[in-house]
């Protein structure tokens, strides 16, 4: 009984089991929602009683294995700080209280509001607060709030002082800890969530420090596994180079949509010099931000029509064409239709629509009377077709608005307490004296010159025109508003569209460095090695421009560039990149997997579902602990996908492992590509735990409470479970424990995809954005690559089983080792 709770193989089924039930837990949130969870699985007796199980577990591994090798000093104080971690949960649990305070100004209260089981109670405090103002400061011409705090009088023991709490700023009292968590919908009352948890806290965070001490040791440490696996890989390396071939094969399509109307268009488009200056133009977006109009066309242009470029000119030169031939565009066929079905119910075809195709000839909408039966339906009720429907409606929306001149918010309105500016189309009653004058009559004026400049070829009064208003922007906008050195940069950014050059590169890149590899291998001639380098430092060129790309991100937006979807994928291909670095010089297959794959990655974030924009952040998220949170987690994913990338490349070389007299150098190759394979699991695994755990204290910083269940919380902790699993199987004695543990680092990549992927677009929570189109092309795809995943492991457990290499076999790969 003791060796059976002791055995790794245990602790392995536990974590399984664990992870398993944690899965099962969410799904059950999605379809019978958090309460039911909670009741069922978080907080159950069993579910507590596993956990405690599982401690015991722990400890009595530790107790029994970890303390008699004190080499293992890392992995011994890893393991105890997730005891410890587990301890200050349970201290929580069951001494913590959690409840809100509400107030409104002038008022003062000490009674908590609190829910215990579902159960509303109060508690009175040992002091009173007082609301003396409530300050909200919203984005400049923008209902979108920036930031908002309370201005609070604490009265104690019969003094009274004066205290602020907002986003991220806590306030503290007597083991109270007081955060701002919403506010009423008049603006002249706060609502503070309070939480009392001094024990649990300081438990918690004692393990958190624990955790990422005992990560430093163990990569650090001469003696942990880690080290161990550098010395072996440096053993195996002796300058030799793997070879591996990947064919790439890349297919495009090219369509062609010739028309008289599109003959116009392009006939009379604005010369891409003048357009330039257009794109330059600042406008305030939606959400307040000042920005050059060349992202405003951007944005626009992928929305309507899923690409950055229509008819053979530009987004720029699309949105000055649309404001001087809008009759034109009306009847072009170019808005994308979201789904096939559409096309079958309004009599459409060919993947677009013109905006005139949803009118009928009496002038009514053709969509009003779906838009009233899908409205009718709850959300959860739409179908397919209803959202789809909804989408199409969105698009032709602003198509209309942009024919109405609705979109372009370029003039300031002078004095203004919001910062609002307006666009041509808009009611400009608000505008006064001169200003009033010029406002209403420039813009038609700038088109008149601009259709001119078209037909004599001479740009100059246009250009004469657009300074004007820039001049009058510079004169009435409110100081600081408008940055020149930002729009230039963020015009030079959308012109040199990094991104998209980065995920050429990679992908060709990456490709040919993996033919050279295979050809230095076969021919060792001077020329190939010659080329192997050119390649290595044409890859690091455009690393240095994916990372000069997210610095103009994070220079233009004004906080770090991993803020949301797309964004941490072009973080996440970074990351993979850096991660295949730091491996290339033991081993540069490695780096040509990480290029092809953060190519990939980059190919999936330009996908039109994907958001490019640059947006504010929402106050919650000005956060330092929140940048470090994202930093470290998704910088963990690298790793992981270089793990995949490896694990699947391993499987290949299982497959085609053939002729006996090639075994030995074949295994040769799995072995170091194996010990890569953990080398980075091991980086990644770290990562992502002290990342969790970062988020934890980020969480429990903002609102107070650094663990909810939260389903982007389980997963993440689902994640850690997956690769601690695949980490201890080498602890299990069995003959294809080499195969299984490149398998298994393949298959544990699906936990980082549910993790990113999956809770964001398939789940409840506070991270779900909800299923949209890209979500069905995020199933089709990794549908696809499970797919291909199942196929690989099927085989390459068959040829490994069928290559049986036994003791003279593992004698050659030994000797092979010496000679080497």
């Amino acid at each position: 009984m003791k060796n059976l709770f002791s055995s790794s193989a245990t602790t392995v089924i536990m974590l399984c089991v664990y992870a398993i039930v944690l899965a099962i837990a969410t799904i059950i949130e999605k379809f019978y929602g958090t309460a039911i969870a909670k009741a069922e699985v978080y907080h159950a007796p069993w579910f507590l009683f596993y956990q405690g199980t599982l401690v015991l577990h722990l400890i009595f591994v530790l107790v029994v294995k970890h303390c008699r090798q004190y080499v293992k000093l890392g992995m011994l104080i890893v393991h105890c700080a997730f005891i410890v971690i587990l301890l200050g949960a349970l201290v929580s649990f069951l001494t913590g209280e959690e409840g809100i305070l509400h107030l409104r100004e002038g008022e003062t209260g000490n009674r908590l509001v609190m829910l215990d089981g579902g159960q509303r109670t109060e508690h009175e405090l040992p002091f009173a607060i007082e609301l003396k103002n409530f300050e909200l400061s919203r984005y400049p011409g923008s209902s979108s709030p920036s930031s908002y705090e309370s201005v609070l009088v604490i009265h104690k023991d019969g003094e009274s002082r004066s205290e602020h709490i907002s986003m991220n700023n806590v306030l503290d009292i007597q083991g109270y800890r007081f955060f701002q968590a919403s506010y009423d919908e008049d603006e002249q009352g706060t609502v503070l969530s309070v939480n009392h948890d001094i024990a649990g806290r300081y438990i918690t965070y004692s393990g958190y420090f624990l955790l990422a001490t005992g990560f430093l040791i163990v990569f650090l440490s001469g003696k942990s596994r880690f080290s161990r696996l550098r010395y072996r890989l440096k053993r195996l390396y002796s300058g030799r180079t793997i070879a591996f071939l990947f064919f790439l094969h890349l297919s495009t399509f090219a369509f062609a949509d010739i028309s008289d109307l599109s003959d116009i268009v392009r006939r009379h488009a604005v010369s891409p010099s003048h357009a330039k200056k257009f794109a330059a133009l600042p406008m305030q977006s939606p959400n307040g931000r000042v920005m050059p109009i060349s992202t405003f066309s951007s944005e626009l242009l992928r929305k309507l029509h899923k690409s950055t470029e229509v008819k053979g000119i530009n987004s720029d030169q699309f949105l000055l064409s649309v404001l001087l031939m809008p009759d034109v565009w009306m009847r072009l066929p170019f808005i994308s239709l979201p789904g096939e079905d559409i096309c079958g119910r309004y009599g459409l075809s060919g993947g677009y629509c013109a905006y005139t195709d949803l009118f009928a000839d009496d002038g009514s909408y053709k969509l009003q009377k779906d838009l009233e039966r899908i409205y009718r339906k709850k959300v959860p009720e739409r179908s397919l077709l209803d959202k789809d429907v909804l989408k199409l409606d969105e698009r032709i929306n602003l198509f209309h608005q942009l024919l109405n001149r609705q979109l372009l918010s370029i003039f300031p309105l002078d004095n203004s307490q919001s910062n609002k500016w307006y666009a041509p189309g808009d009611d400009l009653s608000l505008f006064i004296g001169k200003d009033s004058m010029f406002v209403s009559k420039i813009f038609d004026w700038y088109l008149d010159e601009v259709r001119q400049s078209i037909l004599n070829h001479n740009q100059t009064e246009a250009d004469r025109v657009l300074d004007m208003i820039v001049a009058y922007q510079n004169a009435k906008a409110s100081a600081g508003l408008i940055s020149s050195e930002k729009l230039e940069a963020e015009c030079r950014y959308n012109a040199l569209q990094p991104f998209r050059l980065c995920r050429i590169g990679y992908l060709l890149l990456g490709g040919a460095l993996l033919l050279t590899l295979f050809g230095i291998r076969s021919d060792r001639r001077c020329w190939g090695n010659i080329l192997h380098y050119v390649l290595l430092g044409l890859a690091l060129a455009v690393f240095h421009l994916h990372m000069y790309g997210m610095g103009m991100r994070w220079y233009i937006s004004g906080h770090a560039p991993w803020s949301n979807s797309y964004e941490t994928m072009v973080y996440v291909a970074w990351a993979i990149v850096l991660a295949g670095l730091l491996f290339a010089r033991r081993n540069v297959l490695s780096f040509a997997l990480s290029l092809l794959f953060a190519g990939v990655i980059l190919f999936v974030a330009g996908l039109n579902w994907m958001d490019p924009e640059i947006t504010p952040l929402v106050p919650v998220l000005k956060s330092p602990w929140l940048m470090f949170h994202v930093a470290v987690i998704v910088a963990a994913y690298g790793f992981f996908g270089i793990s995949w990338l490896i694990g699947m490349s391993n499987m290949v070389l299982f497959i085609i492992t053939g002729h006996k007299s090639r075994r030995p150098e074949r295994m040769l190759q799995i072995e170091e590509l194996s010990i890569l394979n953990e080398m980075s699991l091991w980086v990644g695994l770290a990562l992502m735990t002290v990342g969790t755990f970062l988020g934890a204290v980020w969480a429990n910083e903002t609102w107070g409470r650094y663990w909810g269940w939260d389903p982007k919380e389980t997963w993440a902790l689902i994640t850690i479970l997956v690769y601690a699993v695949v980490t201890h199987v080498h602890l299990l004695k069995c003959d294809s424990s080499l195969w299984l543990f490149n398998v298994l680092s393949v298959w544990a990549f699906a936990s980082v995809l549910m993790t990113y992927f999956g809770v964001n677009y398939f789940l409840n929570g506070m991270h779900a954005y909800g299923y949209n189109e890209g979500a069905g092309d995020m199933m089709v795809y990794g549908g696809v690559l499970a797919g291909v995943c199942v196929l690989f492991t099927v085989f390459s457990y068959i040829r490994w089983k069928k290559t049986d290499v036994v003791a003279d076999t593992e004698y050659e790969i030994k000797k092979l080792k010496i000679e080497k």
